[in-house]
Parts: structure tokens; sequence; C-alpha cells
């Protein structure tokens, strides 16, 4: 019973977050910095928020004994997936449209269960692949009916592509650290290294470091709690209740979110297909959910 609790509310927690993560295309879009600077802002202002979290979380045993020389390295490799992740995702967003770069990034629970599977020999059920499948072509067809003429720019689409490996590798990090540190420890200290390792790309890639306006500011600091202290914190506690390729799938409720935040906020319509499609990702989701009980 405890364990089925457990479950239910890493699976809560990581649809929340996943559908809160789908504001982040539009927040790069409305940035007056680089996007490697966008992404570096986005780990450094969320920090304040991660350490209250931090703070807050009741454990017997004090962070000096979580932070292990293995725990650290783990640590840092999780801070450049996360951080190679966002910056080339955000660049992918300039190449091509957002409908596409958000299909490429979700790729990522393909890598995952892949590599859980071959590398760590983990036992995967026949009938998740096929639920994989089944999500994955959901969104598919909630991205493609809306992309338009943008589906051609390959440069924008193969970044897209390559964003989603890091992100795998970020979550199959996460989840190994999850096992023996708490979500709020795990995150604070991977967005820490996050921040480290995006600021010099940040600083090199931009002729300006900060923004050109107030205006500038607030959308980096919304993008921070939003997409970083919010999102990824639900994501990460999620994560530490689930399996990783389980949470890669519900991961998939991203880009369905994306397309109803554009459908709301610029104004983008939806039309039939990408409701469907829609519908087919949440199907997906429930029925790997079914598995894992």
């Amino acid at each position: 019973m405890e364990n089925s609790k457990s479950i239910y509310f890493g699976l809560i927690a990581l649809f929340v977050g996943a559908a809160l993560l789908g504001a982040s295309a539009i927040f790069v879009r409305i940035s007056e910095t680089s996007p490697s600077l966008t992404a570096f802002y986005r780990a450094f202002l969320a920090l304040p928020f991660l350490f209250i979290w931090v703070l807050r979380s009741k454990h017997d045993q004090p962070i000096k004994n979580y932070l292990s020389k293995d725990n650290l390295v783990i640590l840092f490799l999780a801070g450049v997936f996360f951080g190679s992740d966002m910056a080339i995702w955000n660049w992918a967003i300039s190449f091509t449209s957002v409908a596409h770069a958000t299909l490429m990034a979700n790729t990522a629970p393909i890598f995952v269960t892949l590599v859980s599977f071959f590398f760590l020999r983990q036992k995967i059920e026949s009938s998740f692949f096929r639920a994989l499948i089944l999500a994955f072509a959901g969104v598919s067809i909630v991205i493609l009916a809306g992309s338009g003429s943008d589906s051609t720019r390959l440069l924008g689409d193969s970044l897209g592509l390559i964003a989603a490996i890091f992100y795998a590798a970020y979550i199959l990090v996460i989840k190994k650290l999850t096992d023996t540190v708490p979500p709020a420890h795990t995150l604070f200290f991977a967005t820490l290294f996050t921040a480290v390792f995006l600021f010099p790309i940040g600083l090199l890639e931009s002729e300006s470091f900060f923004p050109s306006s107030q205006k500038g500011w607030i959308i980096l600091l919304a993008y921070a709690v939003i997409s970083q202290a919010l999102a990824q914190g639900l994501i990460t506690f999620g994560i530490s209740r689930l399996s990783a390729h389980l949470s890669s799938l519900i991961l998939l409720v991203q880009p369905v979110a994306a397309a109803i935040y554009g459908w709301l906020l610029l104004s983008e319509s939806i039309n039939l297909w990408q409701g469907l499609g829609g519908a087919v990702v949440l199907f997906g989701i429930y029925q790997a959910s079914k598995e894992q009980n």
C-alpha cells in the first residue's frame, strides 16, 4: 500500500512538473539574452529557491554526509549533462520551430529506455515498449500537426536530437543519485554545477551579460522559478519515486503542454489532430503507469 502511494505521488509530481516545463520554450523565445546565457540564468536564479527547499527538508544526516567523492563526481556530470541539454535545446529553438525542437528533445525516453534495457540490464516488459511507442506517436501527431513549413529546418532538428541525448543522460544520472541522496539536495547541487558549467559558455557567447531591460530580468526570473525551481523540483521528486524509463515517458506531457500554452498565450490554434495526439499521449502514459502497480 505504501509503495503504491509513493508511486501515485511520484506520478502526480512528474505530470505537473512536465506540464510546467512545457512553458520553457516561450520563456526562451522572449528572452533578451542569448540561448546559452538564458540557460545559465535559469539555473543561477533558481538556486536561492532550491536552497530554501534544502533547508526545509528534514533528514537525519547532515548535507556533508551526502557529498561523498563519488556523489560529487556524479553531481558534476549531472550539471554537465543538464547544462548541455538546456544550451543546445535553446539554440535549437533559434534554428527551427518550437514544435520541432520540442519533438526532437522529447525523444529522450527512447534513449533512456534503450540504455536501461541494453546497458543497465533492467527488466522492461514488452507492454511498456508498446506504451512508449504509443505515447511517442501521440507526441509526433501533436507537434507535426502544427509545425508547418519549419519542419525542414534540419540543423535545429539535429540540435534538438542531440539535446535529447544529453537529457536522457541527465535523467539516468539523477535517478542514480536519488537512490541515496534526497531529491532537494540532488537538484540543488546539480543545478549549482549546471550554472558553473554554463557561466563561461554564456560569457563567451554573448556581447552583453545582462538583459537590456527590467522586463528582461522578470522573464529570466520567471523562467528560473517556473521551469527550474518548480518544474524540475517536482520532476526530481517524481524520478526518486519511479523508474527512469517511466519517468522519461511521463515527461512526454511537456510538448502537449507546450501546444496548449501556445494556444492560450500566443493565439496558436490547436487543430483536431493535435487534440487527438494529446489524448494518445495521455493514454500511453496511463497504460505504462498500470505496469508499475
